[in-house]
């Protein structure tokens, strides 16, 4: 049978969806149990769990310390998920990839700049009204700061933001995590919308962060049916060299 592995990113224990469908009321909680989870899967059914190391074991590790959770979660961060640095310099991406990436760039790039220039179109008439209003524009800085410029660059920040950074890879973790799941040919754990579209480019098999730890209680629930039924134990992998 072949062995399942998985690379997981941050977001494999720390989106909120993830852990409140494991009925937990905050992020410690909510990483433990999935941990828990990993830990019954690796023992009982040979499933492996791989993080990039350094990039994705820094940000957990950020993430723990952030939310003062308790050291037992880092020590099964340490236990039970494999960290492994991608061998950036072996692993093969079709050059096809980077000629959609680099296409694909192009046409967010354009976005942002489309969403600035409507920022400053709109920055530019407000003045003139307040100008027409008022009339000295000079005595209304603190005006044109706090109503008209303040609130326009909030509002740029967020759609420069939504037009430039969603669904593109924009971190170093992204790249390793894509980078690992292809050398070791498993599947990404992850719910960043630029790994999922970029593991799709790549053939690699891709879950919602989500759905890992109900994916996770489904195989462990079918195993101890089969057991239940056959009389059979539970699987314990025999670890040989290629297990890590």
């Amino acid at each position: 049978m072949l062995r399942q592995r998985f690379v997981l990113d941050t977001t494999a224990l720390t989106d909120s969806l993830a852990w409140e469908g494991e009925g937990c009321t905050n992020i410690c909680e909510g990483m433990n149990a999935i941990l828990d989870s990993v830990a019954e899967a690796r023992l009982h059914l040979g499933i492996s769990c791989y993080i990039p190391y350094p990039s994705v074991y820094n940000e957990i590790r950020d993430f723990v310390k952030h939310n003062e959770c308790d050291e037992a979660v880092l020590i099964k961060v340490d236990t039970w998920l494999v960290k492994m640095t991608p061998d950036r310099y072996e692993v093969k991406i079709p050059s096809k990839v980077f000629y959609e990436y680099v296409f694909y760039m192009r046409s967010r790039i354009n976005k942002g700049m489309n969403v600035a220039e409507e920022a400053i179109w709109e920055a530019v008439a407000r003045c003139i009204a307040l100008s027409a209003e008022e009339g000295d524009l000079s005595a209304m800085k603190g005006e044109i700061e706090r109503e008209a410029v303040g609130g326009i660059v909030r509002k740029f920040r967020e759609k420069y933001r939504n037009a430039l950074r969603y669904g593109i890879l924009d971190s170093a973790p992204d790249i390793d995590i894509l980078l690992l799941a292809k050398e070791l040919n498993a599947a990404v754990i992850s719910q960043d919308l630029g790994v999922q579209r970029w593991a799709e480019q790549l053939g690699l098999r891709y879950l919602e962060a989500r759905t890992f730890p109900v994916m996770i209680k489904e195989y462990l629930s079918r195993a101890r049916a089969i057991q239940k039924s056959d009389g059979l134990p539970l699987y314990v992998p025999q670890f040989g060299e290629d297990d890590k």
